[in-house]
């Protein structure tokens, strides 16, 4: 069997270009370094390093092998965390899985809804967008965007709720063309710099690309990134324009102006997927509920009331959701 903490060695003598500069890095003897390589490349049978001169080099299965190895680690990693908290008797964890934007709008209401019940919880937020990572818990909550159209996700293992269908927003520099306007059309747009926040093709980036082709025309965009809230101060700075979900769009901020995009109406459904576990049954009820009011919240808050554009047949269009289920 691989030894962990052997290919741990092999990734840090890789990233720091010699055995003894990793040695430093680790605060390890050189011979020490050298001997895990040697015992390594024995379990591996692989020859990883070659001789280059008076020093050594790595050998492409020695990168390809550390490469490997990495999401292994993560995930050893992480069942050392748990053997750690089992030792310590905090062993109580509550992992939830989610967009940026949730994690940021929703989270702080629903860590302290059940630290409420169980004052020595655990909350592990990680994020599900662009991708899953490696080393993270089993999500007991997934909180997913979704397009209202199409078949609806079912996880295995999870009961699926709906939390609301929220409108786009339409993100402008001050002083742009269409500011005043009280909507703005998508195909407005066709001819404007976009920022892209979403360059690893997620739900919503997939939405608004949907959007966009309904409306005749593929975005040419001025600059990409993974940041909603970056992608905003691109748009202030005069860059470009962007389409974002209410959620995601910040408070007031100088230099913008937001407004509802039509023709058509963009929308995204967000729903959360609860892992079925009984020992954890309690927290999850009170963690779904804490959402959907927070779900109802956030739709009272939008400008004019709920937001569940209308629009048949349009990107992200639909009739008015049906009733939410309970947990």
């Amino acid at each position: 069997m691989l030894n962990p903490r052997r290919l741990e060695i092999l990734r840090a003598v890789l990233a720091a270009g010699s055995v003894h500069q990793a040695a430093r890095n680790l605060s390890y003897a050189p011979a020490t370094i050298s001997q895990h390589l040697s015992a390594l490349a024995r379990e591996t049978g692989l020859v990883l390093f070659e001789k280059q001169g008076r020093g050594i080099v790595a050998t492409d299965a020695a990168r390809h092998l550390a490469d490997q190895a990495q999401a292994l680690l993560a995930d050893f990693g992480r069942l050392e965390r748990v053997v750690a908290d089992l030792r310590g008797g905090q062993g109580e964890h509550l992992a939830v899985a989610c967009f940026a934007s949730a994690a940021e709008r929703w989270m702080p209401g629903v860590v302290g809804a059940v630290r409420g019940l169980q004052p020595n919880l655990t909350v592990e937020i990680s994020l599900n967008e662009p991708v899953d990572g490696r080393g993270r818990r089993l999500p007991d909550l997934d909180v997913r965007t979704e397009p209202v159209t199409g078949p609806q996700v079912r996880l295995d293992g999870y009961e699926r709720h709906a939390l609301t269908v929220e409108g786009f927003l339409a993100v402008l520099p001050v002083g742009h063309r269409l500011a005043d306007a009280p909507e703005v059309a998508l195909g407005d747009l066709a001819d404007q710099p976009w920022i892209d926040y979403d360059i690893y093709d997620s739900p919503i980036g997939q939405i608004v690309l949907a959007a966009c082709a309904t409306a005749g025309f593929t975005p040419r965009y001025a600059a990409r990134l993974d940041d909603h809230r970056a992608a905003v101060r691109l748009v202030a700075a005069g860059v470009g324009v962007t389409v974002l979900p209410r959620l995601a769009v910040p408070g007031p901020h100088d230099g913008v102006v937001t407004r509802p995009v039509v023709r058509p109406s963009v929308a995204r459904r967000i729903v959360v997927h609860a892992r079925r576990d009984r020992r954890r049954a309690a927290l999850v009820a009170r963690a779904v509920a804490q959402l959907q009011a927070a779900a109802r919240e956030s739709d009272a808050d939008a400008p004019g009331g709920p937001q569940h554009p209308p629009v048949p047949g349009a990107a992200g269009a639909v009739s008015p959701p049906a009733p939410r289920e309970l947990p």
